[in-house]
């Protein structure tokens, strides 16, 4: 079985990271959305808030569930027998970043790290754009899933 986890912290789940998990499971039998913990980071939404959005945006997606976990992300993937971790890239900014994690993650365990780019349409997208667009009363529709939007 071909398992992977997208980590991230997901406040909140926005429409890149939607195409991201979408076209991944066209390449995973499973894909376990894994929302880390950090202490150190200060969150817009609760936990649980983002567990929600999760859950019920991807809730007609047997093959997609959703976690959080807390420590070294190789060690979740060993946790929950996945052999592969996915990633979106935006921007070759992101390409750098994603690119020595994912050489630190290798050099640790034997999971591959697998690289998507995002939808030319989507590629502005991040969370902190997103919280950043409703701190100030803007409108995030067109940048959120439906259920994120309520």
């Amino acid at each position: 079985m071909r398992r992977a986890i997208f980590p991230g912290s997901f406040d909140p789940l926005t429409l890149g990271h939607h195409d991201i998990i979408m076209r991944g499971i066209t390449l995973f039998d499973e894909i376990i959305i894994a929302i880390g913990k950090n202490a150190d980071k200060k969150y817009m939404f609760t936990l649980e808030q983002r567990m929600k959005f999760i859950t019920e945006t991807f809730k007609d997606q047997p093959s997609i569930s959703v976690k959080s976990y807390q420590g070294l992300t190789v060690d979740f993937c060993k946790k929950v027998n996945a052999n592969f971790i996915l990633r979106g890239l935006r921007n070759p900014g992101d390409f750098e970043f994603e690119k020595a994690i994912a050489h630190t993650n290798r050099k640790l365990s034997e999971i591959e790290t697998v690289f998507l780019l995002t939808s030319s349409g989507k590629s502005y997208i991040s969370s902190s754009i997103v919280r950043d667009v409703i701190r100030n009363n803007g409108d995030y529709t067109g940048l959120v899933p439906p259920f994120v939007r309520k």
